[in-house]
């Protein structure tokens, strides 16, 4: 294989139509994989994750509540997640917003992601009530977008078109 042909291990693209354009979509290889994973060959590696999540495991015992141990978490997820949307607010920015101090990035994108966490929060809350469903899951949408850009986005509906990351046009 040359250095310039590309893997086809890992997926290929394929131009296809979309709201009258054509556009390049990621298409990945079907599974299993060929060849087959050799799990014999990643032991070692699967000993140490293995052992990582018992401590973890371990360690949250030891919390006398399950958010002091996901605080910190559920807040940097959604911070990333909303990064992948285009905001520009950090962690810090909104544990600044979240204690009413004064934020460093436009409050659209720290409210953006305060949404993240407040559906994440709700969501975690709802599985005590509900199986993970197509209705918890419209409900959390409904409550990430109840302020800030995605308001006029149908909050709590399915997308009936396609979406892409980055940008306004495939």
């Amino acid at each position: 294989m040359s250095d310039s042909a590309p893997d086809q291990r890992l997926g290929r693209f394929v131009e296809t139509p979309v709201a009258g354009e054509t556009v390049r979509a990621f298409v990945p290889p079907p599974l299993p994989p060929v060849p087959t994973i050799d799990v014999l060959a990643l032991l070692d590696r699967l000993s140490l994750a293995e052992r990582a999540l018992g401590r973890l495991d371990g360690i949250t015992m030891l919390l006398p509540r399950q958010e002091l141990f996901l605080y910190m978490y559920v807040r940097k997820e959604a911070v990333l997640s909303s990064q992948i949307e285009g905001t520009q607010s950090t962690l810090s920015d909104l544990l600044r917003f979240e204690t009413e101090a004064q934020a460093g990035q436009p409050i659209d994108d720290i409210r953006e992601v305060s949404n993240y966490v407040d559906a994440m929060i709700y969501g975690l809350e709802r599985l005590q009530e509900l199986p993970l469903s197509l209705r918890l899951i419209r409900e959390m949408h409904a409550r990430l977008l109840q302020s800030g850009r995605g308001g006029n986005k149908d909050p709590g509906e399915f997308r009936r078109s396609q979406n892409w990351i980055g940008g306004t046009r495939p």
